[in-house]
């Protein structure tokens, strides 16, 4: 029986950038089963799009919400989209 699948387009501000947060985002969305991409963007900004069953995806929220111990992130956007089922695994992008 499959889950109902979901689809996060997620950014993050603060001190987020050089502070290991795409590495440690591709990480934690592997260990949970979460697919899609992390990018840093020009304005200082993390970027990510997770898809997967519902439980990797709010997991995968939820982590953003903090990120690794060296980031302070002070604003976190979540905006839904149609899955798509586009991705196999999760990568850093650049």
């Amino acid at each position: 029986m499959s889950q109902e699948q979901k689809r996060a387009r997620v950014t993050v501000s603060g001190t987020v950038q050089g502070v290991y947060f795409r590495a440690s985002c591709r990480d934690e969305a592997r260990r949970v089963g979460a697919t899609g991409w992390v990018r840093n963007l020009p304005s200082g900004v993390v970027e990510a799009l997770f898809e997967g069953d519902v439980f990797a995806v709010a997991k995968m929220i939820a982590w953003m919400e903090n990120g690794p111990s060296a980031a302070t992130v002070t604003h976190r956007k979540v905006e839904w989209e149609a899955p798509k089922g586009e991705f196999v695994g999760f990568n850093v992008t650049y």
